[in-house]
């Protein structure tokens, strides 16, 4: 990659990841996903569209002895993702393609499929920069997002999806029928702020009933006061101590 590079540090300081200066950079959400997934010890996950590796890693990072797989099309993000896997000591195999058009090698199936599609619609006014752009703008169809990723599921799997919540109902439509036992998990900034986000776990061929769950407030008090950090002790237990999201 060409462009000028941060490091910067994600759990507390136990994860380490070169990002594009003014490429698409990751935020807290990466994190809040690879929290969500409840593998264990030997378990394979494949995270669709991994961009610079951050939700991979912060996955490994939080459960070693995980079989860690990334897809990313761009392949300037999957250089940056094998590089940030090597220096932080995790073992993942980062694969150059499109998820519409996986190699023979990842048409297997895994035990957590995990995402982070990309928010915007496609009629959205495009970023400047083509890396941003592409990971920020929807050109894949978010029902072939979540088609692809129940595909590379073993029966019992679980899909991890963190998204904005007005496509809530897309998401629901998309699971429904192949995938049960669907819990969400909104996300709000504040006590009583709609919810932006939401995280949804469904778990392929289950029958289980659809829970809609307390929401995830990410900072204290209504609002923002002071110039200061004002994390909630639920997001700080997520972003920086590498603790596991709650799906009860």
């Amino acid at each position: 990659m060409d462009e000028p590079l941060t490091r910067d540090v994600f759990l507390g300081g136990r994860l380490s990841i070169w990002q594009p200066r003014a490429g698409y950079r990751a935020a807290t959400d990466p994190v809040l996903l690879a929290a969500s997934v409840g593998a264990r010890p030997g378990d394979s996950v494949l995270e669709l569209g991994c961009g610079a590796g951050v939700a991979l890693l912060a996955l490994g990072q939080r459960l070693p002895g995980l079989a860690l797989s990334g897809v990313e099309r761009q392949d300037d993000y999957a250089q940056l993702a094998r590089r940030n896997a090597q220096e932080n000591g995790l073992d993942a195999r980062i694969v150059t393609a499109d998820l519409t058009d996986l190699p023979a090698d990842l048409r297997v199936t895994f035990d957590h499929v995990m995402a982070n599609p990309p928010y915007y619609r496609p009629s959205s006014p495009a970023a400047r920069d083509a890396g941003r752009a592409a990971a920020l703008r929807e050109e894949t169809p978010l029902a072939d997002w979540i088609g692809c990723g129940l595909r590379r599921l073993k029966s019992g799997g679980t899909l991890t999806l963190i998204h904005l919540a007005e496509r809530l109902p897309a998401i629901l439509a998309a699971l429904d029928g192949p995938a049960g036992s669907i819990a969400v998990r909104p996300v709000a900034s504040r006590v009583g702020r709609p919810a932006g986000r939401v995280i949804v776990q469904a778990r392929k061929g289950a029958r289980g009933v659809f829970r809609l769950l307390a929401p995830l407030t990410m900072h204290a008090g209504a609002e923002h006061l002071e110039d200061r950090d004002d994390a909630s002790d639920a997001a700080r237990a997520l972003l920086r101590d590498a603790q596991a999201l709650d799906w009860i």
